[in-house]
């Protein structure tokens, strides 16, 4: 798991051929990760739909992330779920 840092750190990062400086409690170089992977969906979106313009780019960008980290969480709990059972029967 990632290390945080105790003070905000503030970190420049490119989104869409857009400047943006970000401040977390991230490293870094973990902000620009995230930058990178939101830069390349946006990008993936805009081959698909290539008559967006850049802020209904990025609200369907968000849309597609938010729909894979809700997607994640239900297979959390799913999997959460089945090691809880898993120690039932175990019991």
């Amino acid at each position: 798991m990632k290390e945080r840092q105790r003070e905000k750190q503030r970190t420049t990062v490119s989104i869409y051929g857009q400047q943006y400086t970000v401040a977390g409690y991230d490293s870094p170089e973990y902000m620009k990760e995230v930058a990178a992977e939101i830069d390349a969906k946006m990008r993936e979106l805009r081959k698909v739909n290539p008559y967006l313009d850049t802020t209904r780019l990025a609200v369907l960008t968000a849309v597609n992330v938010m729909d894979d980290f809700k997607k994640l969480e239900e297979y959390i709990r799913y999997l959460e779920q089945q090691r809880l059972t898993g120690d039932e029967k175990n019991a």
